[in-house]
């Protein structure tokens, strides 16, 4: 499973693909000081942030017209035919929420209460929130089992439930950082100035819709797509009035179905694209809101609008709906799976809240390629004990708010 990771992974360590070790990875073609000037004498395709399924299949077809060839082009060099894992999976799959969640028991809360206090008296920042100064020691080996599935099983599971209402917003992110601490034992920096968790909510209430430039801070539909880091995790703070049902997709599964039916789109998909940051996310190419996408940048080609949709479409197809209870928390390997959301409508005493951390865990982590150790070392080695910043109300991260560039 190891070998098969790096392998592929050095293979792409340089393009931007479908966000799996095997097909994700990312060549940043501009930077903050290419983003200028207007780019002339081409178009960008008919695509939005919101896929629409008969411009996807007509572009399909128009394709296909053009060049009846394409599904019989072989995939790029070195790239496996098929890959065969536990993180190949589809939805139907996993139907039953007795396979991915795990209940805490009694003698687990009562021993995450014993944390919080136990924490508390040492009277530290919390940046020092690690599994020596939060001590778990029945739920400890459960924890350390479950991050094994997130990296050589399903890639995916749910804790469920933290009793939120009985503890402050404070110590909710005392405990969600705890428990993730054995999960993945480093945090992610998110924003500027050494945040290391984020805030899922809707803010257009108080925030012009031309600021927000990410769906996270609307009650908009998420399409999938990938963070960066190696896990993505979500605590529930509070669910929505109506909808919000996470949804996540094996990319690896995406990836065998593209390779099988369509090698002519991993051969574009792996190709170098011109745009401003790491990771999958469609709204990088379509802009979104307030974060039109930058005009210095090249428009994606009609090769590249297909291939954008057929992720999107295939993600949907495969997907598996978590539908959140107040205080879960949600664990997903964002190294082999897309997520997303449905759009929600909030009532004025319930609106949908969540926390969100970017763990790693050293033991257990995958090979990252040079070309983005530079990222990983940006997220997950510039903020010490001293400074990573736990800010208890929601703001827009920096890089999403609406005129912003990535970085």
């Amino acid at each position: 499973m190891t070998a098969l990771v790096e392998r592929v992974t050095d293979l792409l360590s340089s393009n931007l693909s479908i966000s799996s070790p095997e097909a994700a990875t990312t060549r940043t073609a501009a930077t903050t000081e290419s983003i200028e000037a207007p780019v002339s004498g081409s178009q960008q395709p008919d695509i939005e942030y919101h896929p629409d399924e008969a411009k996807w299949k007509a572009r399909t077809a128009r394709r296909l017209a053009e060049d009846p060839t394409l599904p019989q082009q072989s995939l790029p060099e070195g790239f496996p035919k098929h890959l065969d894992s536990p993180l190949v999976w589809e939805g139907k799959d996993w139907t039953e929420a007795s396979q991915w969640e795990y209940t805490l028991t009694a003698e687990h809360l009562k021993e995450i209460d014993d944390a919080v206090k136990h924490f508390r008296a040492l009277d530290k920042p919390f940046g020092y929130i690690s599994p020596a100064t939060f001590p778990l020691p029945t739920l400890a080996p459960v924890l350390s089992e479950l991050a094994h599935e997130l990296h050589n099983g399903r890639g995916f599971f749910v804790l469920r439930t933290i009793p939120v209402d009985s503890y402050s917003r404070e110590d909710n992110i005392l405990i969600y950082a705890g428990i993730s601490s054995y999960v993945g034992g480093k945090r992610a920096v998110q924003d500027a100035g050494n945040i290391v968790v984020g805030h899922i909510k809707d803010l257009s209430d108080t925030n012009p819709l031309k600021t927000i430039g990410a769906p996270a801070y609307t009650t908009d539909k998420q399409v999938f797509h990938t963070d960066i880091g190696d896990i993505i995790s979500l605590f529930v703070l509070e669910t929505a009035a109506q909808g919000g049902t996470s949804r996540i997709s094996s990319s690896w599964r995406v990836y065998n179905e593209l390779a099988e039916t369509r090698p002519d789109l991993i051969r574009t998909l792996a190709e170098p694209w011109p745009f401003d940051t790491f990771g999958y996310a469609r709204r990088v190419f379509t802009g979104y809101l307030g974060l039109p996408r930058s005009q210095g940048i090249p428009p994606i080609t009609e090769a590249q609008a297909e291939a954008l949709d057929a992720i999107h479409f295939l993600a949907e197809k495969h997907s598996l709906g978590l539908s959140f209870q107040k205080g879960d928390i949600q664990y997903i390997n964002n190294l082999s799976i897309f997520h997303g959301r449905d759009g929600y409508v909030d009532a004025p005493d319930r609106r949908r809240h969540l926390l969100r951390l970017w763990p790693r865990n050293e033991e257990l982590a995958w090979k990252i390629p040079d070309e983005l150790q530079h990222v990983w070392k940006r997220l997950y080695e510039t903020a010490t004990p001293d400074n990573e910043q736990f800010p208890l109300e929601p703001e827009i991260l920096k890089k999403t708010k609406g005129g912003a560039v990535y970085v």
